[in-house]
């Protein structure tokens, strides 16, 4: 089994715009890429679960970088932080162009 969740979240972190690559990558500075690694198996254990025993239908929340609510937080969070270190921040929004 654990070999199995190896693979199983190494092939996770590795698919493009996917949520378990966005955490494996915030996880990476702190614990390291075999602890994330694991970290990242341990979640997909409890996703696993809980589709198996509550019957639920497992969605992909996509990346958290390209949710606009995460972005704004992340956004006032680091502007704050430029402030309390003497920089002038002015924060404006980018207009997104369509095609």
């Amino acid at each position: 089994m654990r070999r199995v969740l190896n693979q199983v979240a190494w092939s996770a972190v590795r698919t493009r715009d996917s949520f378990f690559r966005e955490i494996y990558h915030r996880l990476i500075p702190r614990l390291g890429v075999h602890k994330a690694i694991w970290a990242i198996a341990h979640r997909i254990a409890k996703v696993v679960w809980k589709i198996l025993h509550d019957k639920v239908h497992y969605i992909e929340r996509g990346p958290l970088a390209l949710d606009p609510v995460a972005m704004k937080r992340r956004v006032t969070k680091l502007a704050r932080q430029m402030r309390r270190l003497g920089y002038t921040i002015e924060v404006k929004p980018v207009a997104v162009a369509t095609t």
